[in-house]
């Protein structure tokens, strides 16, 4: 058969173009599209990196705004906590002084109407010795029969009230 004679010459020649075509293909993906390939990928790379760089710039700020954001809370409450003790301390030295003033009005007070308590005590107790003294005279008139003097039944209601 004559075709498959032909075959061996027939087949060199397309092994020789496909080789042709195959290498201008790798020269021109190789040489053309593949450095813009390239370049994207270095591109995107780049891009990325500047990303990750600018994320990383982004956490470092923020962790030192949330630091100073703390030491300013921290600051705060401290600031606070000494408002708080001293207006305690303040309402306690208030407080303190308005009680020793009221104890130094209720002293007086109480002074004064123990100084009352007791001109009251004497004068009921002048009372008693008079009506004490004016009762032992009619009581020595009547149960002994004997005239006494208003001052010699004073006297001795006097002595009696005294020692007991």
């Amino acid at each position: 058969m004559p075709q498959l004679n032909q075959l061996a010459l027939v087949a060199y020649s397309q092994f020789f173009w496909l080789a042709v075509v195959l290498g201008l293909i790798y020269f021109v993906i190789g040489k053309g599209m593949l450095p813009k390939i390239q370049s994207t990928v270095d591109a995107r790379d780049q891009s990325i990196s500047d990303d990750l760089a600018a994320a990383d710039a982004a956490r470092n700020e923020a962790d030192a705004v949330e630091e100073a954001y703390r030491a300013r809370m921290d600051a705060s409450r401290g600031e606070a906590a000494k408002l708080t003790a001293k207006a305690k301390a303040d309402s306690a030295a208030s407080t303190e002084k308005k009680l020793g003033e009221i104890d130094t009005a209720l002293d007086a007070r109480i002074g004064e109407a123990q100084g009352r308590i007791r001109d009251a005590r004497s004068a009921a107790v002048k009372d008693i010795e008079g009506v004490a003294a004016d009762l032992a005279k009619d009581i020595a008139a009547k149960v002994a029969k004997l005239d006494v003097s208003l001052a010699d039944s004073a006297k001795a209601v006097k002595m009696v009230m005294t020692n007991a």
